[in-house]
């Protein structure tokens, strides 16, 4: 035989003889080893596991608890029951569930697990919130004051039973809607926070001596706006530290609409984000720092002011994420173009390059990450760029216990769930509103101007109705708030069979104004042919209607703007 052939054998007979001893007494060395007890540190747990009289509560006995129930166990939770020698145990290594590839076609995605209620053996009381502190590491005697951090035990507000979440280990052990969650303090958004209390109570100060940075977004309500808006002007205030400048999220909407922006109003509450901080259009004059000359402002997703604030366009000195093309302001000299990226993904971006641990924090993280997955429509539209992938990855902390798929699944829930919402925050969800010029006044000298209305919503009309016991009298409601003369509710919805249904409710404020209303969609009747919805208790003022035709809302909004003449305003 080949002497090299030879060598290599005897080298592989002292290597498994080597393998196979080593193997024999660390097994040897297990069996006169004492068991292992693992205790836990953390106070926190220490805070779950203390009887109400202050004294340490027994172990938990899992297999007591269980009692004679039976519960498949997965082939990783069956271990050996005869002792192998060592030699076996190398041999079947190829038989190792834990070495073979997972098959997941073999799981029934629709399979139930049941398991002990392990929540209700907690002895506290759940209306009361368990805090608990965990004290930093110290590195050569310095503490670390980012690290610190504080749980809370809180029982859940909202039932996710009925949102179509993605198979997760957190649901599979403990429900898709559990009964409590622990929440972690976060320092990044701790830091947020303190920044937007001091910059609130600056502008409440009149900010003396100071420019004011306004930075500001379309005014779109959209989770991508207000996510941008909030973190780009402190990622701003992060990077230029200037004491001549007040930087300031401004949110371009009125605090009232956040009432109608369920998962805007859950993010932020999800992210621990401080609301009452956060500064919006209505509750700050701009036009009287940019009369004085001390208004700067920073625009978001956009190349232009909207048009009910062009009269600042002066003030305007940045422009980040605007589309490539576009016209901007010839005087403004920084200017940040999308890429296609989310704007959230952009801001992420600066944040990895000069403070990458802010986004360490969950809380910090959720709020990009929820907007570049709202914006991207969960990284699967075509505008998706590989930088918000990237971005998403980076972030993937912030999505919590159901993942990027989960946390984009619960946002578009809360999108459409108008169960907690009153009905004038329905109606106020998707408004829109314009100038009606009419005919000239008994004296003949000015023209007579009134408003309408247009309210989308995902529901029939019979279920806005329903929605409330005073529905009808919260729709006039809203009319007078508004100050429109007619309003009309646009449904689109898909009815039990999946077909597509446009219903239309209108509201005007005389009977007159709704007898020449009905004489101009007759005269319409081929662009939008109306068959009438009974409706009881709606009067002669208010009057519900069933489009026979797929219907598109700009066309509706067209014969609006054609009914007496109108223009936007």
């Amino acid at each position: 035989m080949d002497s090299a052939v030879l060598s290599c054998l005897q080298n592989s007979h002292s290597i498994g003889f080597a393998i196979s001893s080593i193997a024999f007494h660390l097994h040897r060395h297990h069996e006169v080893q004492e068991p292992y007890s693992r205790a836990r540190k953390n106070p926190f747990f220490d805070g779950l596991l203390r009887a109400e009289d202050g004294t340490p509560s027994p172990p938990f006995d899992l297999q007591a608890s269980l009692g004679s129930r039976n519960i498949s166990r997965t082939m990783s939770d069956i271990g050996s029951t005869h002792t192998r020698n060592a030699h076996d145990s190398l041999t079947d290594i190829g038989n190792n569930p834990f070495l073979q590839p997972f098959e997941r076609s073999k799981i029934d995605k629709t399979a139930s697990f049941a398991f002990t209620d392990v929540q209700s053996l907690f002895s506290f009381d759940p209306n009361e919130p368990i805090e608990a502190n965990e004290k930093p590491p110290t590195v050569n005697g310095l503490t670390s004051p980012t690290s610190a951090k504080s749980f809370k035990v809180n029982r859940r507000k909202e039932n996710l039973s009925t949102v179509s979440l993605p198979q997760s280990a957190a649901s599979f052990y403990n429900g898709d809607s559990p009964e409590f969650e622990i929440v972690a303090s976060c320092p990044s958004i701790n830091k947020l926070n303190s920044f937007l209390k001091a910059t609130k109570d600056e502008v409440n100060a009149g900010v003396p001596g100071r420019f004011l940075h306004v930075v500001m977004a379309q005014d779109v309500p959209d989770v991508g706006s207000i996510a941008s808006t909030i973190t780009y002007a402190f990622y701003l205030n992060e990077a230029r530290k200037d004491d001549q400048i007040c930087t300031v999220p401004v949110i371009n909407m009125k605090r009232l609409d956040i009432r109608s922006q369920a998962e805007l109003k859950w993010l932020l509450d999800s992210c621990q984000i401080d609301q009452s901080s956060l500064i919006f259009v209505d509750e700050i004059d701009l036009s009287y720092y940019d009369l004085f000359g001390s208004l700067k402002v920073v625009l978001l997703n956009g190349n232009k002011l909207p048009a009910k604030q062009e009269a600042m366009k002066q003030a305007v000195v940045e422009i980040f994420n605007c589309k490539e093309g576009e016209s901007v302001y010839p005087w403004v000299k920084t200017v940040t173009i999308a890429e296609d990226s989310s704007c959230c993904t952009l801001v992420a971006e600066k944040f990895a390059l000069i403070s990458p641990e802010i986004l360490a924090g969950q809380g910090f993280s959720r709020l990009l990450l929820a907007a570049i997955l709202l914006d991207s429509a969960n990284l699967c539209s075509p505008h998706c760029s590989l930088k918000d992938n990237y971005m998403a990855t980076l972030l993937i902390h912030g999505a919590g216990r159901f993942g990027c798929n989960g946390l984009y699944q619960l946002l578009r829930y809360k999108m459409y769930d108008v169960s907690d919402l009153k009905v004038a925050d329905i109606l106020r969800k998707d408004f829109k509103k314009w100038t009606r010029v009419g005919k000239p006044d008994s004296a003949g000298s000015r023209m007579m101007a009134s408003q309408i209305g247009m309210s989308s919503i995902g529901a029939p009309i019979a279920q806005l109705l329903d929605h409330e016991d005073t529905s009808v009298r919260e729709i006039k409601y809203f009319q007078h708030m508004e100050k429109i003369r007619l309003l009309m509710i646009v449904s689109g919805y898909y009815d039990s069979k999946k077909n597509f249904k446009r219903e239309i409710l209108v509201s005007a404020e005389s009977v007159e104004l709704m007898k020449n209303l009905l004489f101009f969609f007759n005269a319409s009747a081929s662009q939008l042919p109306l068959k009438a919805i009974h409706q009881p208790g709606l009067g002669e003022e208010m009057q519900a209607f069933e489009i026979d035709t797929v219907t598109s809302r700009k066309t509706i909004e067209r014969l609006l703007e054609e009914f007496g003449g109108t223009s936007k305003g």
